[in-house]
């Protein structure tokens, strides 16, 4: 446990983060980080190059929501009844101004459905008709073409001919010739063509009006500013201009629809009207031909002298008996009118005693126009024109109802003073009868006339009402937009790719790191393996497999220096003159063959006898990694073949400073030959005449030879490569360490890489080479 602590001074919580080392293992490809971040700005910067500049612009109109829907101004005229008495909702004025019945005017009014565009070196840039050289005047079939996705270019040749390609044909034709097309006959003209405009193409594209529509419609936005009722209505689009002129056609559609819906009220009284004074003119004559007629029969010119006192007194009465047949006869006439037009808007302020019926008909009339507004933009089934057909309905009834209840009322009334009348009527009895009879024809004529200055005087009125209809929004602002885009945020793009740039990779290499399941430093090992670590030895960059000379300072020479030093600690304890140093690692290729050879010479180095035996008889390497001619005889044909020695099969090279025993040829039965006792001689003989004995044995998950040779190492030097070994595969070596199977075991870690810069952080030189170790960037900061 002593030589454990010493070797392993640093005790890590296995719980704890180390910031620090995490983030390094992600500054070590601080090369990729900056190679993504320029490539993802680079690649930005030419993207929002070529994107279209988007331009706000927007209007703002006040909508009227007044009970009386009319201003100040027109409060003289409320009495005559002229103003109408709408409530708008902001809310379905929003709707409205949204609806698809509107923004269809709006784009075929304007043909939104046809773009030009201006042909750039990259891309197509977007005009609007008003900016356009040219102009489309298209004489076909209006379904063709908002129906159809139609494509052609223009070149202008000069200030009178173009050229048109449709459908990779080319023609040349003069301004103002009419062309036949695939879609229908067309007019091109030129609008704003200068000398620059020579040469230049412009491709005119149709899309389907239904989709261009709904574009726009989702493009609207429409805010209500401080709980007021102003509207603000915004677009953003590529062409400002072509914005400006959207927004100001769609407000003047609004208020023109808004216009028609109010003068529908006054428009159907008017006819109304109309019909009743011809039919009244009609009366009127007839009454009159006969008062001429009655007078001329009788020879009559003046009859009211001799009942002028009683008259005085039925002159009262008759006045009522006018008035109220009047309003009998106006009942009847209003009664008809409902009877014979169900849906119809019903006249006003016709002069009814009674105000509940005036209130009710303009209720009636309110509704009706509401109804008719939203029928435009939805359906028969939707529960707001149902709630309103119920209330119409009520509403009809109940005038139906006030009418025949008026009626009744006046009847009663006529009948009371007519009474009246029959009593002054028996006190004249000696008034001729002639005086009775034109008295009868004069108040026919007189009820007529009543009625007939009664009605001129209504269509009058209802005549200012149609003058004086106002819009339901009054413009505060024109459509306006910046001269400054609002889109693209070249800024935030050019933000956004620097963090894709950084996160992107940073992303990468965390799932690369989270996938990763190699050993990579000394604390990987730690973690698993309580075994004594030896030390580490870097990755070099050298081709030689031999790395420690006299005269070598590198970085891996200094560790197998630290390592002989660790060897030397370990096997401080041991007795015997001579030392047993086994080498094994779990899988082939993690480098044991690399670190006996070198230890060997870092061993040999200090001026001590050194026997490298490669008993790894299935995969022999040494002769290779030294560069030498295999042995005729190795270590496998010494256990062979009985007759041989030891000494007969160690071979001593002139240009290497401690001797070698080779495999020998690769055995059938390696494992056999290694039990058969001739291997204890081998190691009996080193012992006795060497200082050290290093074997470099097989891997210990591939086969058993290297356990079966194990107890007789004092020393045991499991190697473990850095990015090579799984770290599940740690299991073996803390197995054989806990179950103590090879003796005096400590683990080396091969083949480390520092400058990745997590892990301990351990290099070796130690700033007494003669050149120093270049560090990373974000290390130059440290002392």
């Amino acid at each position: 446990m002593q030589q454990e602590n010493q070797l392993n001074p640093i005790h890590f919580n296995e719980n704890s983060i180390n910031l620090r080392e995490e983030l390094e293992k992600y500054m070590f490809y601080w090369k990729w980080l900056v190679v993504s971040a320029v490539a993802c700005v680079v690649a930005t910067f030419f993207y929002v190059r070529y994107m279209p500049n988007l331009y706000e612009v927007s209007t703002t109109i006040l909508v009227d929501d007044s009970e009386k829907g009319g201003v100040t101004e027109l409060s003289a005229l409320e009495n005559l009844g002229l103003l109408g008495n709408t409530t708008a909702s902001l809310d379905n004025e929003i709707e409205l101004l949204k609806s698809r019945s509107l923004m269809e005017r709006v784009a075929n009014d304007l043909q939104l459905n046809v773009q030009y565009f201006s042909q750039g070196r990259v891309i197509e840039s977007e005009m609007f008709f008003k900016t356009s050289p040219v102009k489309i005047n298209f004489l076909g079939d209006d379904i063709t073409l908002n129906n159809e996705a139609i494509s052609f270019s223009i070149t202008i040749k000069s200030a009178t001919e173009f050229e048109i390609v449709e459908n990779n044909k080319a023609e040349i034709h003069a301004f103002g010739d009419r062309l036949l097309t695939s879609f229908g006959p067309i007019i091109v003209t030129p609008y704003m063509v200068d000398e620059q405009d020579v040469e230049k193409e412009i491709i005119v594209k149709i899309s389907p009006l239904k989709g261009i529509v709904e574009n726009y419609r989702n493009k609207i936005q429409i805010q209500i500013l401080k709980n007021s009722s102003v509207l603000k209505i915004s677009l953003v689009d590529e062409v400002k201009v072509k914005a400006e002129e959207i927004l100001n056609n769609l407000v003047a559609q609004y208020n023109k629809d808004a216009v028609e819906d109010k003068n529908l009220i006054a428009t159907n009284t008017n006819k109304f009207i109309n019909e009743r004074i011809e039919i009244i003119n009609k009366d009127l004559l007839e009454v009159e031909i006969g008062a001429e007629q009655f007078k001329t029969f009788n020879r009559l010119t003046d009859i009211s002298s001799e009942a002028g006192l009683i008259l005085q007194n039925k002159t009262e009465i008759s006045k009522k008996v006018i008035d109220i047949s009047t309003q009998i006869k106006l009942v009847n006439y209003v009664a008809d009118f409902i009877a014979q037009n169900e849906n119809e808007l019903l006249p006003e302020n016709l002069g009814f005693n009674e105000s509940g019926i005036n209130e009710s008909t303009s209720k009636y009339n309110q509704l009706v126009v509401e109804r008719n507004r939203i029928l435009r933009s939805a359906n028969k089934q939707n529960p707001v024109l149902l709630n309103i057909n119920s209330q119409v309905t009520q509403l009809r009834d109940g005038i139906q109802q006030g009418l025949v209840n008026l009626k009744q009322s006046l009847e009663i009334s006529l009948r009371d003073i007519k009474k009246q009348e029959d009593l002054f009527n028996s006190r004249i009895a000696a008034v001729p009868k002639q005086e009775r009879e034109y008295r009868s024809i004069q108040r026919e004529q007189q009820i007529i006339e009543a009625l007939y200055l009664y009605l001129l005087q209504k269509r009058e009125e209802n005549a200012i009402s149609l003058a004086i209809t106002l819009p339901n929004a009054k413009i505060i602002d024109t459509a306006y937009g910046s001269e400054n885009p609002v889109a693209p945020k070249r800024s935030i793009y050019y933000l956004g790719a620097l963090l894709v740039g950084i996160l992107l990779p940073l992303a990468i290499i965390y799932v690369l790191l989270l996938l990763d399941n190699k050993v990579h430093t000394r604390k990987d090992i730690e973690q698993v393996v309580k075994a004594p670590i030896l030390g580490d030895i870097p990755k070099t960059k050298s081709e030689r497999k031999v790395v420690v000379s006299d005269t070598d300072r590198s970085s891996t020479a200094e560790s197998f220096r630290l390592l002989r030093t660790n060897v030397d600690f370990m096997l401080s304890d041991r007795k015997a003159a001579s030392k047993t140093i086994f080498i094994t690692s779990t899988l082939a290729g993690e480098g044991k063959t690399f670190i006996a050879i070198n230890l060997a010479s870092v061993l040999a180095l200090t001026h001590k006898k050194v026997l490298l035996i490669g008993a790894d008889i299935r995969k022999p390497k040494i002769a290779k990694y030294l560069n030498i001619q295999a042995p005729n005889k190795g270590l496998s044909h010494y256990l062979m073949d009985t007759q041989l020695k030891v000494v007969d099969v160690i071979e001593k090279v002139p240009s290497i400073k401690f001797d070698i025993l080779e495999s020998g040829i690769i055995a059938p039965n390696p494992s056999e030959l290694l039990m058969n006792g001739r291997f204890d001689e081998v190691l009996a003989y080193g012992k006795e005449h060497y200082d050290y004995v290093i074997v470099d044995t097989a891997p210990v998950n591939s086969v058993t030879d290297t356990l079966l040779l194990g107890h007789h190492a004092d020393l045991f030097i499991y190697v473990v490569r850095a990015n090579y070994l799984d770290k599940r595969m740690l299991d073996i070596p803390r197995l054989l360490y806990a179950e103590k199977r090879l003796p005096n075991m400590a683990v080396l870690v091969n083949d480390t890489d520092f400058e990745k810069g997590y892990g301990y952080g351990y290099g070796y030189g130690y700033g007494y080479t003669e050149s120093e170790t270049k560090k990373p960037w974000w290390k130059k900061w440290q002392h």
